[in-house]
């Protein structure tokens, strides 16, 4: 697994996305939801964007599969090195509500389709924590 202790930026949460941070803090990944509608909305918002209404973050499963990804050949953040990954994950409880994180796997073996779950690991020193991907063991891939 990639370490993140040297990895910038760190996350400045707004009245929005602090729930996110203090969630992942916990070891959970959890998504805003709009209460009227059960829809999940990400990135989080004050208000759902279906109703204007009232909106609350619930955990989610973090399993998805890849959307899409692109692979960093060129290193530009200090203590990476390239190639790697980064993956936009539809997560599994609502297709089409997709996270963009670092897929800890060799771009070789990264497939459209590609079966994914959450890991959250410590971002340094910070006292922060961020979710990356992680192919699963049982993964079927869509050519």
């Amino acid at each position: 697994m990639t370490d993140f202790a040297t990895l910038p930026p760190v996350p400045v949460p707004n009245p929005d996305t602090q729930p996110y941070w203090d969630a992942l803090k916990d070891g959970k990944l959890k998504l805003c939801r709009c209460v009227e509608t059960g829809k999940w909305i990400h990135p989080p918002l004050e208000r759902s964007r279906y109703t204007g209404g009232p909106v609350r973050f619930e955990e989610v499963s973090g399993k998805g599969t890849v959307y899409s990804y692109i692979v960093v050949r060129q290193a530009l953040i200090p203590g990476r090195e390239a190639p790697y990954v980064i993956a936009l994950v539809d997560i599994a409880e609502q297709p089409g509500v997709r996270l963009s994180a670092y897929l800890d796997a060799a771009p070789e073996e990264v497939k459209i389709g590609q079966e994914v779950e959450a890991r959250i690991v410590d971002l340094g020193d910070s006292g922060y924590r961020v979710p990356i991907f992680v192919p699963r063991q049982e993964s079927s891939s869509v050519a």
